[in-house]
């Protein structure tokens, strides 16, 4: 099947086993239409999320530097099936085919990094133009087909260059990355209105500089930890100030993060009030010094001499406001109930037994809820986005070729009906950003890990949309519950 085939007619019923399509097939009676109940508000954003290094490839083209994880892929022992993002999706390549698809998905918008090395080789200084102009021919063919860009300055490729140099221990990072994004502003913000700035800075440094398992591989002491994530969260400060300094009238900008979401047990007043301050206290050195301009009292002094180093500028830096907040959420991290005894609040134990998508992802749809509501409600933000949400399945393709993913369907059905809890309610969730539109490269886990609604056969490189596919379209159309 053709991606201009799927373009030209219903997704499902181009690409879908005969099956799949009564599912999807054009309703003909009242009883079909959505219920309003399941509504979401009018103008709600749906769209689709990658990052440059899980589905691009083309990493020895056209002048693009090296990044950490093509030395981190290199490390034998790193990825768990031996891979690397050397091909990845041939997004470089096949640009067009796939927003042919998200457009055939009906989606409004499209979430996807630019590369940093692809347009700072070095990771400043001299500018690639071949690498730059990816990202035109990508935003204008996106705008050709009706689909807004949403681009997001890093997801984690840190130039090797400023690695060598550092990397995020180094406070020059966050100036390169101001750097970097203020140019990046400049030169696409003509046809880009909204920019994310930095993706999940406590995934990147805790995976990356704590842990061990995301590039660069290393494993820092607290002190060293405190001070790497510091001048991460000081990018996002510098890059909204150089954004605003050099991108144009309309630009709006803000942060992607995988929010800290404590749950409530259940649903007392007293619950809810220990989770919102738990999720405060547990963000801490993220979204709540970015939100705050200021690191807490307890967080301080519960680091001790490991606290990080800063001057009273840098907090106004982090602190600069911005115009919305992104939240990537997958399920809770923890559940929580009030106490008597400080600081409020008691974390309970997640049972073995507790409903899981894999061995590390919680099945958890309140936090779809709960994460936007307590975001609105701590830091008053009036605009906020979920830009990432998914989850990995089995995804083996049937006799006639389709992946009939009912958990993904599952897991998407019912973490959607807390966000439309939350938009019923006033909670000011702007958009949603399904992660992912293909099967990528997914970090540490190589190939081994699907999250895609599309298919990828990475010995092909044929795409085939799956039931789940359907399934998004369906609400997109609707812009309600399927």
């Amino acid at each position: 099947m053709t991606a201009a085939g799927v373009t030209r007619r219903c997704l499902a019923a181009m690409t879908l086993g005969v099956g799949a399509t009564a599912l999807v097939a054009s309703r003909t009676s009242a009883a079909d239409e959505p219920h309003r109940d399941l509504q979401f508000p009018p103008g709600f954003t749906w769209g689709t999320a990658t990052s440059a290094y899980q589905i691009e490839g083309a990493v020895r083209e056209d002048g693009r530097g090296e990044s950490i994880w093509d030395t981190f892929c290199r490390v034998p022992g790193k990825i768990r099936d031996g891979s690397n993002g050397d091909v990845a999706c041939d997004h470089y390549h096949r640009f067009k085919e796939d927003v042919a698809l998200m457009k055939g998905l009906g989606v409004r918008a499209y979430r996807f990094s630019i590369a940093w090395p692809r347009v700072f080789p070095e990771g400043r200084g001299a500018v690639n133009p071949k690498g730059l102009a990816f990202y035109d021919r990508l935003i204008d063919e996106l705008l050709t087909n009706g689909i807004e860009p949403v681009p997001t300055l890093y997801h984690w490729d840190l130039p090797q260059p400023l690695q060598d140099r550092g990397g995020w221990e180094a406070r020059d990072t966050a100036l390169a990355l101001a750097d970097y994004a203020g140019f990046v502003a400049g030169k696409l913000g003509d046809r880009v209105s909204r920019f994310f700035t930095l993706n999940e800075i406590l995934t990147f440094i805790e995976e990356g500089y704590l842990r061990g398992r995301f590039a660069p591989g290393l494993t820092l002491t607290r002190r060293q930890l405190n001070q790497a994530r510091h001048h991460a969260v000081l990018a996002q400060g510098l890059a909204v100030q150089a954004m605003r300094a050099n991108g144009h009238g309309n630009l709006k900008v803000g942060p992607a993060e995988n929010i800290i979401i404590a749950v409530p047990a259940f649903e007392t007043p007293a619950n809810i009030k220990a989770a919102e301050r738990a999720t405060r206290d547990l963000n801490a050195p993220l979204l709540t010094v970015m939100l705050e301009g200021r690191y807490t009292d307890t967080w301080l002094a519960a680091q001790g001499e490991d606290a990080p180093r800063f001057t009273d500028d840098e907090l106004r830096a982090i602190g600069s406001p911005v115009d919305f907040v992104g939240l990537n959420i997958y399920g809770p991290s923890v559940y929580v109930q009030a106490s008597e005894a400080a600081p409020g609040y008691a974390t309970l134990p997640v049972p073995e037994t507790h409903p899981r998508m894999i061995h590390w992802l919680i099945f958890g749809p309140e936090a779809l809820y709960w994460g936007p509501r307590q975001t609105a409600s701590l830091w008053n933000v009036k605009d906020i986005y979920i830009t990432e949400n998914g989850t990995p399945a089995a995804d083996k393709p049937a006799a006639d070729g389709i992946v009939y993913d009912l958990d993904r369907i599952m897991f998407l059905r019912q973490y959607l009906a807390q966000l439309r809890r939350a938009t019923a309610e006033g909670v000011p969730v702007r958009g949603y950003f399904l992660w992912s539109v293909l099967d990528n490269f997914e970090w540490n886990e190589g190939y081994s890990s699907r999250f895609g609604i599309v298919h990828v056969d990475f010995k092909t490189q044929k795409r085939t949309p799956k039931l789940s596919a359907a399934f998004y379209r369906k609400v997109i159309a609707d812009n309600a519950l399927a």
